[in-house]
């Protein structure tokens, strides 16, 4: 029987799905370089997370460690944005500002999400601490998720079923905290997304609810696959004093009128480009009363802040992530290591 189109006849057999790859693995070994620095950073921060360290300083270790390992050099290799260590009700986009004293206790849920770059191919991978066994099902719940998202990825795969396959296996969970049983919830406006050459958020997301769009995952595209089990509402709002603050990737020349906005643009622009930063980032550079100028490049849409994300107060939220690339014969898991 003859086919009736005929551009079905023809088909790329694995031999040239290797040949392809090999024309193209030179892009991957920066971002594998800081897969490692990742694992390793990982690693050697895991026994310093106990009750009673100070989240700032343990920020400061582990973003210094990071510099060290990945050979810290200007736009070239370094620190992909922020640690964050959010606790308990906070999802998302938490790091300690300057004066910020609080301490990790017995009773927290911390999500450590911190990202390491080397020409600017990101790493974006993260996991949660915490010390009571009773929260054993919250991170069980979300650890799987991820690894279930991860699964359905793949070339052509739709990324509402993603979200569906991630939802699926989140909602099955059940935590009990303090006497009270809690269904896990995915956190439904909060997603993982696509990333680009020093770009955090490349334009896809990757829902953790069932039906979000049907946009396609492509070859050669880098994915953040990241899931967020909540024992309150399973909805996030702004919240918090902000620390968190990127600049534009799409931003033109914008003028400006302030002289400190001016100047704190110039260091933004050569220490960071467009990878996210915070305020510790800029004290760090020895930068003195800069919110003005920061302000106002918000106001311009020159920066974009990125305030803390919460569930409702008294919620645990438990979170982790992985960078997946998606390869021409296989889904490549980037920043997978022995921990997770």
């Amino acid at each position: 029987l003859p086919y009736a189109q005929d551009f079905n006849v023809w088909r790329t057999t694995s031999e040239e799905l290797r040949e392809a790859e090999r024309l193209i693995k030179d892009n991957w070994t920066d971002v594998r370089r800081a897969a490692e620095v990742h694992r390793q950073v990982r690693q050697h921060m895991r026994k310093k997370m106990v009750p009673g360290v100070k989240l700032f300083d343990m920020c400061e270790e582990l973003e210094d460690f990071s510099r060290k390992l990945i050979n810290e050099n200007g736009l070239d290799a370094g620190i992909a944005f922020p640690t964050g260590c959010s606790l308990n009700h906070v999802a998302a986009h938490y790091t300690p500002n300057k004066g910020d004293d609080t301490v990790l206790q017995y009773d927290d849920v911390m999500k450590i999400d911190f990202g390491t770059h080397v020409s600017g191919r990101i790493i974006d991978s993260a996991f949660t601490v915490s010390f009571n066994p009773q929260y054993d099902p919250l991170l069980e719940a979300s650890r799987e998720a991820t690894n279930a998202g991860i699964k359905e990825a793949g070339i052509d795969v739709r990324i509402g079923d993603v979200g569906a396959a991630i939802q699926e296996v989140m909602e099955s969970y059940e935590v009990e905290i303090n006497g009270k049983t809690h269904q896990v919830k995915s956190i439904r406006n909060l997603t993982g997304h696509s990333i680009g050459p020093y770009q955090i958020h490349a334009g896809k997301s990757v829902p953790i609810v069932k039906g979000g769009d049907m946009t396609k995952m492509e070859e050669g595209e880098f994915f953040a696959i990241e899931t967020f089990g909540s024992t309150g509402k399973g909805y996030i709002r702004e919240d918090m004093e902000c620390s968190h603050y990127m600049k534009d990737f799409h931003v033109g020349h914008v003028p400006l009128r302030l002289p400190r906005a001016k100047h704190l643009l110039g260091v933004i622009d050569k220490h960071f480009g467009t990878l996210a930063f915070c305020r510790r980032f800029l004290d760090r550079l020895g930068e003195t009363k800069y919110l003005m100028g920061l302000k106002n490049l918000c106001d311009q849409g020159v920066i974009i802040p990125y305030p803390p994300l919460v569930d409702a107060k008294g919620s645990y939220v438990a979170q982790f992530e992985h960078t997946i690339l998606l390869r021409p014969t296989c889904t490549e898991v980037l920043s997978r290591g022995d921990d997770y």
